[in-house]
Formats: structure tokens, sequence, C-alpha cells
């Protein structure tokens, strides 16, 4: 199949496009940039010049393949605009699926899962739970399941990933913390859990998606269900050489992670049972806490060469969405 992908240079993306090469797919991918044009190019993948605003360019690119992939991602900045982001993701989709409808083309959409069902084991049956951390995107991944009963194979690949390259995520931002404060920390007893997936295993799951998941299909890109925070605070501070420390309430959770406070003290355990059995998806590469030991995380130089960008998400990060979580956990374990 031809394949359009949104995001094709960005850290998941990337594995997409070279997971849907490797399995034979003819790749088109959205560029932006000039230099994302010539990446793109440098792997003999298929440029398609244009943005996730420009909606015509996805209207056209989406019509000229057999199927799409939507991989973009905002990452969060200290101006990032969450509603205006999650509007322009879902405008986004929906000219993607009224392109595509009637077509029974697949379409698959990039969802998450941390805060969908706080302190609950998450399946892939599941509705989420409404609350300020899944509010402004849920919607986005809703409408591209509902194009299932428009004549389009839509599905939704939630991944939380980790991996070489990852100068953006949540760890790397954990490390930063941890670097700046002399210490690794964890909440109460550390026992609160993060799903996690490596990168590469994730975009195996991708691939899956557009080759087979039946219309209206969430997939939860999950190789752990749950690893309790405190291994994750242990890892980085061995690694680190510093002290691992609980931070006992939440006013110390505040002042030490600051606008993170309310992610690392969120207990998300994922299921991956039904993904795992629906599409014989086995992952197989590196655990979020032995990657952590493999010690490319605190390489940045090195990390920041391979995924060609700088980190842009600080603890003072998303002003909208963030402090709305803090006040709605206020007083949660």
């Amino acid at each position: 199949m031809r394949i359009f992908v949104t995001g094709a240079t960005g850290y998941v993306g990337s594995a997409v496009v070279a997971e849907l090469t490797a399995s034979g797919h003819d790749v088109v991918g959205l560029a932006r940039s000039d230099s994302s044009a010539a990446a793109l190019a440098a792997l003999d993948v298929d440029v398609h010049r244009g943005d996730v605003s420009d909606l015509d360019s996805l209207r056209s690119g989406a019509a000229a393949a057999d199927g799409v992939i939507y991989a973009a991602n905002q990452h969060i900045s200290e101006t990032t605009d969450s509603a205006a982001r999650a509007k322009a993701e879902r405008n986004a989709v929906e000219a993607i699926g009224l392109e595509l409808e009637g077509t029974g083309k697949p379409f698959v959409v990039t969802s998450g899962v941390i805060g969908r069902t706080p302190g609950r084991l998450l399946t892939e049956d599941d509705e989420a739970d409404m609350n300020p951390l899944t509010a402004l995107r849920l919607p986005v991944e809703a409408s591209v399941l509902a194009l299932a009963d428009r004549g389009v194979r839509s599905s939704s690949v939630a991944p939380t990933v980790h991996g070489v390259g990852d100068t953006r995520g949540f760890v790397s931002m954990l490390i930063a913390i941890a670097r700046e404060k002399g210490v690794s920390a964890y909440v109460g007893d550390g026992s609160n859990r993060w799903p996690s997936v490596h990168r590469l295993d994730a975009a195996r799951l991708f691939r899956l998606a557009i080759d087979s998941a039946p219309a209206g299909t969430r997939l939860h890109a999950v190789g752990e269900e749950g690893v309790p925070f405190r291994d994750l605070a242990q890892a980085i501070g061995q690694h680190l050489d510093l002290p691992v420390e609980s931070i006992g309430g939440a006013a110390e959770a505040a002042e030490h992670f600051s606008i993170l406070a309310p992610l690392v003290t969120l207990d998300s355990p994922v299921s991956n049972a039904l993904t795992r059995e629906r599409f014989d998806w086995e992952p197989t590469h590196p655990t979020l806490v032995a990657d952590i030991a493999d010690g490319h995380y605190f390489n940045r130089r090195a990390s920041e060469r391979e995924s060609g960008s700088q980190p842009t998400f600080s603890a003072r990060a998303d002003r909208d969405v963030l402090p709305r979580v803090a006040k709605a956990s206020a007083g949660s374990p």
C-alpha cells in the first residue's frame, strides 16, 4: 500500500516510516520544511509538501494514498496553547476523514493513554474518564474512530514511548529535574504506575494497524502495563549517582517537580492484552528501566544529534492544561 504519514520525520513518525518501508509499503511523508523534505528524500521516501494546518494539503495527500497514519505531534513548550493545539489536530483529522469517507481505506491516529482511567487498569474496550488531562484531546481520537460508521477503516494507536533519541519526553525531563535538584525523587511510596513502550515496538503496532485493524479499533501500544514511578527514580538516581528520595506531600511535590507534579503522581496502568491477542503483537525491545540503565538518555548531545532536535518540554510547560490537572488532583495520593 501507499501510505501517507504526517509527522514522518518526528520521533515516533520516523520509526513508523522505517517499519512501513521495511515491510514493503510505499510511504509519502508530509514535510513542512526543506530540512524535513531532505531527510525524507534521503530515505527514498516520497515527499508531500505541506503542514497539518494546511487542510487542502492534507486532503490531497490522503486522496492520493491507500491509507493514512496521523503521527504529527506538536511538542509541548512554555508557550503551548493546549486548546488551540487540540482544535488544530481535530481540524486536521476531520479533513483527512472527509477525504477518506466511503473508501474503506485505513486511517490510524496517534492517541494517548496517560490519565484516562486514573487508579484502575485501562483496557482497549474501556471508555476514558473525562478529566482535565484528557478533555481536550479525547475528541481527536473519537472523531477518527467515528469514521468507522462512514466507510473508513479507522483505528487509534496509543503509545507512551521511550528509546534512543528521546529528548522531548518525560524521562528526559525527569533526568533534567534530578540533575537540577541533586536528587532523584518520587512521591509517597512511588507505587503509582506509568505504562511504557519502546519506540520500535510501537512502530510495529502502527504497521499492524494500517495492515489489518478493524474499523473503530483502539490499540494499546504498551510494552509494560505499569512501571512503578519509584523504579524510574531509582534507575535515574543510580546512573547519575544521586540519592533517591521520597517526597511526602503535595506541596513538596509541587516545589520539586513544579508543573509536572500532577503527572508524576498519576497512577495510570494500561492493559495490552487485547492488542496482543488481536494482532499477534509481542514487544521485544528493552523495557523502560533497562533503557534508562543503558545510558543513552544521559548523553544528551548524542541523543539530540540523533533525533535532530532539542528538548522543548520544561518544568514550566503547558500553562493551560497542567495547572487544571493539578487543581483536579489536589489531595489525591
